[in-house]
């Protein structure tokens, strides 16, 4: 069945309606493969209407789908760009092929290449703090911290755990490797043609009363250096299940790949785990950066060479800390 955006969810997202998304176009998914395990995660509707959750528990689940959604809230505390969760995670961390959420509740523990260590479900949403949001997580086990993974165990409702063969989870459709003939210039013009009536011909994003209609893609208000939509293959394959709103996987696969290469081919704060050198912070971290634009030279400049952190006022966060059981 293909999914189509409501009337009532184009008005949440555009406000002015400054873009006009065709809420009668259907959303171009892929198919699931056969074997995959495919969760239709639980509605706001389908909460409130279950006896056999306590009424605590559902202030709880509420609190932290609070937080997903207007993460906003927190500016300045554990949030220093204009970036909400559901910015990447969307239809609430519901969405097979918007990243959903709940596959981190069903799956984790489990050892995690990005820091090369075992990670906790905690540890896995103090990561998007740390990086998609360019701030610092609230503290592990604090009251914020237990609603927002309440939130995400509670989408993964019936879902099994361990399943790890699991349908529309991610953003990797695509595959790895960016194809030889990607292009900046050619990423230059979908971005033109399809994206700046949202996201500005600068990349800036609409604000409307002190509100993110639509978020940066690059500059201070965005993602920083280690988030894992600087990953191009992460970009393109969100870009093409989603993007443009309204008329997700109307771009080709090309297209998605060049429009990623060239929005991750811009600027924003810096990866908290820098060491003062962008190339060396790229080697050191290569199983991550192999597949960003950061610390290759472009223009003549090496990206990411830079103590730009954005509005935050330090560099990594305490939460980023290694760990080992030797």
């Amino acid at each position: 069945m293909p999914r189509r955006l409501t009337p009532v969810l184009v008005t949440t997202l555009l406000g002015s309606g400054i873009a006009q998304a065709q809420t009668d176009v259907p959303v171009q998914l892929p198919a699931f493969k056969e074997g995959q395990y495919v969760h239709e995660a639980p509605t706001v509707d389908d909460l409130m209407q279950d006896e056999s959750i306590n009424p605590e528990l559902r202030k709880v689940i509420l609190r932290g789908r609070d937080m997903f959604i207007n993460t906003q809230q927190f500016r300045d505390e554990y949030v220093f760009n204009d970036l909400n969760c559901k910015n990447c995670h969307m239809g609430e961390g519901r969405l097979n092929w918007s990243g959903p959420v709940w596959p981190a509740a069903t799956t984790l523990p489990d050892f995690r290449g990005k820091n090369q260590h075992v990670n906790s479900l905690e540890e896995r949403i103090a990561g998007c703090f740390s990086f998609s949001m360019n701030g610092k997580p609230p503290e592990y086990g604090s009251d914020d911290m237990l609603a927002l993974a309440a939130y995400h165990q509670w989408l993964a409702k019936k879902a099994p755990v361990y399943e790890t063969n699991i349908g529309g989870r991610g953003f990797s459709h695509l595959g790895r490797e960016m194809p030889a003939e990607t292009s900046y210039e050619g990423g230059e013009q979908v971005y033109r043609e399809h994206c700046a009536r949202c996201h500005g011909t600068d990349g800036q994003g609409v604000r409307l009363s002190e509100q993110t209609v639509f978020p940066p893609l690059w500059g201070d208000g965005s993602y920083n250096w280690g988030a894992g939509m600087t990953r191009v293959f992460t970009a393109a394959s969100f870009i093409k299940n989603n993007m443009p709103l309204g008329k997700p996987g109307s771009l080709s696969d090309q297209q998605a790949w060049d429009v990623a290469l060239f929005i991750n081919s811009h600027e924003r704060p810096q990866d908290p785990r820098y060491t003062g050198d962008a190339r060396e912070t790229r080697e050191k971290f290569n199983n991550f950066h192999k597949f960003t634009m950061y610390g290759t030279e472009f223009n003549g400049q090496v990206l990411g060479q830079h103590d730009n952190t954005g509005t935050k006022p330090f560099l990594k966060p305490d939460a980023l800390r290694p760990r080992s059981f030797e």
